[in-house]
C-alpha cells in the first residue's frame, strides 16, 4: 500500500514514527516513506544518523533530544511545537528512538494532539529491548531459561530506587532494563538485597546494532565494576536473566563489518542437514 503525504499544502498531521534501536536497516518501509516525504522532522537523541538520512534534503529538521539532566526542550514545549506545526498544514513526523509507545512518551504527546483536535498517526519501531538483545545474540525468552520477558525503565526518580523489585527477582524471567547504566551498582544491589543471587547473570549493552556496539556479561557481583572501568556510555541497555549466558555461543552481528560474526567451527558447521525436495517443502 503505497502512502500519500502532500508536502506544504492542505491539513497538517502528525505522525509519531519509531526510528528502531540505532540501525537503519530496521526501519519499516512506512517509516522511510514518511521521512521520505515529511516537511518536518522532529527528531529525538537516540535517532541515528543514518536513519535521518532518509529524510528529504529540504525536510526542516528540529531536535529535540533530551539527556540525562540536559533538555534541549521540556515535553510540553514539544507537545506545543507539534501542534503548531500541524496547524501551520505541515506534515510532521515525529521520530523517536525505538518504539514510541515504550518509554517513548508517545502516549502523552498523543493525548495533546488529540485535545487540540490534530490528525494523528502511530508507526511503530524496533523496540529497543528486541533489537538490542537479537544484536547481542541474547534470546529474551528460552525455553529452558525465561518463559517471561519484562521491561523497565532504570531511570529512578529524586535518585532513589522506585521499582518493584520483588516481581523483578524472580527466576525463570528475562528483565531488560532501559536508561539504567548510570543505576546500575544501586540496581544490582537491590536486585541481591530482594533474593537475586549474586550469580545471576547480567549483561549491558551499549550503542546496540549500531558499529559501535560493545557487550559486557557478567554477574550481579561483578558486572558493576567491569563496567566502571570499561568507559561504557549512555545509551546503554541492561539485560538481567540466564538467557544472557547464551551471548558466548550466539553473539552473530559483528559491529566493525554489519554482518554476521565467525562462530566457532563447531556451532557453525553443526550437523549436516537432510535436503528438501520439492514434495517435502510444500
Amino acid at each position: 500500500m503505497n502512502i500519500t503525504m502532500s508536502r506544504h499544502a492542505g491539513r497538517g498531521r502528525v505522525y509519531l514514527v519509531g526510528a528502531g534501536p540505532g540501525d537503519p536497516e530496521l526501519l519499516t518501509l512506512k517509516a522511510v516513506r514518511l521521512l521520505e516525504q515529511a516537511d518536518v522532522i522532529v527528531y529525538d537523541n537516540l535517532v541515528s544518523s543514518g536513519v535521518l538520512d532518509f529524510a528529504a534534503p529540504d525536510a526542516q529538521r528540529i531536535y529535540a533530544g533530551k539527556r540525562r539532566n540536559e533538555h534541549t526542550m521540556r515535553q510540553e514545549q514539544i507537545n506545543g511545537l507539534l501542534v503548531q506545526l500541524a496547524r501551520e498544514g505541515k506534515q510532521v513526523v515525529r521520530l523517536k528512538g525505538g518504539d514510541p509507545f515504550v518509554f517513548g512518551r508517545g502516549g502523552e504527546e498523543m493525548q495533546e494532539l488529540a485535545a487540540h483536535g490534530v490528525d494523528f498517526e502511530v508507526i511503530p519501531g524496533v523496540t529497543a529491548a528486541c533489537g538490542v538483545a537479537s544484536y547481542a545474540g541474547i534470546p529474551l525468552t528460552h525455553r529452558d531459561h525465561a518463559q517471561v520477558a519484562m521491561f523497565v525503565t532504570g531511570h529512578l526518580k529524586d535518585g532513589s530506587a522506585d521499582l518493584d523489585w520483588p516481581a523483578l527477582v524472580r527466576p525463570n524471567q528475562t528483565v531488560v532494563i532501559y536508561m539504567g547504566l548510570n543505576a546500575l551498582p544501586d540496581i544490582c544491589r537491590q536486585l541481591m538485597a530482594h533474593g537475586a543471587p549474586p550469580t545471576r547473570p547480567i549483561a549491558a549493552v551499549q550503542h546496540g546494532t549500531l558499529a559501535t556496539q560493545q557487550v559486557l556479561t557478567g554477574t550481579l557481583a561483578d558486572l558493576p565494576a567491569k563496567v566502571a572501568g570499561s568507559g561504557f556510555t549512555s545509551p546503554s541497555l541492561l539485560i538481567v536473566g540466564d538467557v544472557v549466558k547464551l551471548h558466548g555461543t550466539l553473539h552473530w552481528f559483528d559491529p566493525q563489518t554489519g554482518a554476521s560474526s565467525s562462530l566457532s567451527a563447531a556451532h557453525a558447521e553443526g550437523p549436516e542437514l537432510p535436503a528438501l525436495n520439492a514434495s517435502a517443502a510444500n
